[in-house]
C-alpha cells in the first residue's frame, strides 16, 4: 500500500499539475530540506557509504564493510550512510564499534524501511532527490560497496556531479573489484567510445584493500580541504539545535 507521500511524488513526477498543487509541493521539499539541514548540520565532517539494503550480517560483503567503515572512523570521520540494513547497517555498526560517529539519512518508503540501531542520529526523508543531496552535501568522500539500481544511481550521482565541477574532487572508492567488474568494463568502454573524458577513470580509487582505501581518503581529504576533527559550527539554543 502506497504512502501518502510516495503518492504525492508519483502524481508530481506525472507531469504538469495544477499550479496550487505544484506549490504545495514545493513547500513540502522546502520543508524536507530544512528538517535535514537541521539533522545533519552537526555531523562533522562525513564519508558516505553507498550498498545494498539486501546483504544479511552473516555475508561477506556486511562483514567487509563493517571493517571498512570501523577503519574510516578511526580517522575521525563520521560515517554516513542511508541508514537502513544491510550494507548501511553494516557502515554504521563498523563505526560504532570502535566509538566513532554514525548517521544515517533514512527512506521512508510503503514497505517500511526502518532506521538501522546503530545510528547516534537520523532523519527520516519522504523524497529520494532529498535524501540522495544530502548523503552527497556533508560527505567529504564517497565508498561505493556492492548494490543495486539504488547504490549505482548514488555513484554516478556522484561521479557526475565532481566531472561537472559542481562539486570538488572528492575521493571516490569503489570496492570489490569483483562485484564491479562488468561496470568497470563498461565505464572503458564509454572512454573509450568517447562518451567520457579520457581521464576521467581517474576520479575513482578501485580496491579490494581497506589499508588502501583509508589511505587514499586521508591523503585526497584531511590535508586537502583542511580537516579538523572538532566540530566547526556551534548549536543555537534559541532555533532548538542539538549536536
Amino acid at each position: 500500500m502506497k504512502t501518502n507521500e510516495v503518492k504525492q511524488e508519483i502524481q508530481f513526477l506525472e507531469g504538469p499539475q495544477s499550479r496550487w498543487k505544484e506549490f504545495k509541493f514545493a513547500l513540502k521539499v522546502l520543508f524536507e530540506f530544512v528538517r535535514g539541514f537541521r539533522a545533519l548540520h552537526f555531523t562533522g565532517p562525513c564519508v558516505t557509504i553507498f550498498g545494498s539494503a539486501r546483504f544479511a550480517p552473516e555475508h561477506p560483503y556486511y562483514k567487509t564493510t563493517e571493517q571498512l567503515a570501523a577503519a574510516i572512523a578511526k580517522t575521525g570521520f563520521t560515517i554516513m550512510t542511508g541508514g537502513g540494513p544491510g550494507i548501511m547497517e553494516a557502515a554504521n555498526k563498523g563505526a560504532k564499534s570502535v566509538g566513532g560517529r554514525s548517521v544515517g539519512c533514512n527512506i521512508v518508503l510503503p514497505h517500511e524501511q526502518n532506521p538501522n540501531p546503530y545510528l547516534d542520529k537520523w532523519v527520516n526523508m519522504k523524497f529520494f532527490f532529498v535524501r540522495k543531496t544530502l548523503l552527497i552535501k556533508y560527505s567529504y568522500a564517497f565508498v561505493v560497496m556492492p548494490g543495486g539500481f539504488g547504490t549505482l544511481d548514488e555513484f554516478f550521482e556522484s561521479l557526475t556531479l565532481i566531472q561537472t565541477k559542481k562539486i570538488d574532487a572528492f575521493p571516490v572508492v569503489i570496492f570489490d573489484k569483483a562485484f564491479h567488474k562488468e561496470i568497470l568494463e563498461y565505464i572503458e568502454h564509454m572512454k573509450q567510445k568517447g562518451t567520457i573524458s579520457p581521464e576521467d577513470d581517474k576520479l575513482f580509487l578501485v580496491t579490494d584493500s581497506i589499508e588502501e582505501a583509508v589511505e587514499y581518503i586521508k591523503q585526497n581529504t584531511i590535508s586537502r580541504f583542511n580537516l579538523r576533527p572538532e566540530k566547526p559550527y556551534r548549536p543555537f539554543k534559541w532555533l532548538f539545535e542539538k549536536k
